[in-house]
């Protein structure tokens, strides 16, 4: 079952959020010296970001981040870019102290993924930082998504109601400019984390909202999975929450 909390607004779901993550990370390094967590992009993130860059008690010279996702073929310069996003909202203003691994799209997509799942195998993820899609994927795991393979990395094709998405949030100018291959970590890896914070916001995310939290785990409703995680939170807004059946 995924805890679930509603706030007011984006702000303090945000804060929330940030505050969950950040009290996995201290709690990591306090036990091994080190932390590796995964970080996620999109609007949906904007608020948490803010908050977890200026939590306290964290030496980020000691935690390694991988992320989720990014585009095949699109260059980091591009505004789209989910490694521009996170240089730029996450390690600058670090101080690019974290350790960033990054996904790269840009070669030989099967290679980048292969090398991307040897980097972090054997690591113990204390935090899985993630939204949910408009058409209820994880990461970039759309419907209907692999629940099978246990390769760390996928190449993955997006489909439509995704690329809207991304459209529609303003990264591209048109359908056709938006990739139609990424690069996402797979449901399974996304799986083996010990905590999963997901920041869901807005009245467009609502039913992807019910699918994750109410109906059955599907992979034609990808996020759905996460009600078989034994330590998934999701944090929403009111919007986001609208459509629920039951008190949250």
């Amino acid at each position: 079952m995924i805890e679930t909390h509603v706030m007011a607004d984006k702000g303090e779901l945000g804060r929330q959020a940030a505050a969950r993550g950040a009290a996995a990370i201290r709690e990591a390094l306090a036990r091994d010296g080190e932390a590796s967590i995964i970080v996620a992009t999109g609007a949906s993130q904007f608020e948490m970001l803010g908050h977890l860059v200026a939590a306290e008690g964290i030496d980020w010279s000691k935690v390694t981040a991988f992320h989720l996702d990014e585009y095949v073929g699109l260059s980091e310069s591009h505004p789209a870019s989910f490694r521009r996003y996170l240089r730029e909202r996450f390690l600058a203003p670090l101080g690019n102290r974290p350790s960033f691994v990054p996904v790269d799209g840009e070669g030989d997509p099967q290679a980048a993924a292969k090398a991307l799942g040897e980097r972090i195998a054997g690591r113990r993820i204390c935090v899985c930082f993630a939204g949910i899609g408009e058409n209820c994927h994880l990461a970039f795991n759309d419907p209907p998504a692999d629940f099978e393979s246990e390769a760390p990395y996928l190449v993955v094709t997006l489909d439509e109601a995704c690329r809207r998405q991304q459209l529609g949030e303003g990264w591209f100018p048109d359908l056709d400019a938006v990739p139609q291959q990424a690069i996402s970590m797979s449901v399974r890896q996304i799986l083996k984390s010990e905590l999963i914070v997901l920041s869901v916001s807005d009245t467009r995310k609502a039913q992807a909202a019910k699918a994750a939290l109410e109906g059955p785990v599907s992979d034609l409703a990808p996020a759905s999975i996460l009600q078989t995680h034994p330590n998934t939170v999701m944090f929403m807004d009111e919007a986001a929450a609208s459509q629920l059946g039951r008190e949250a």
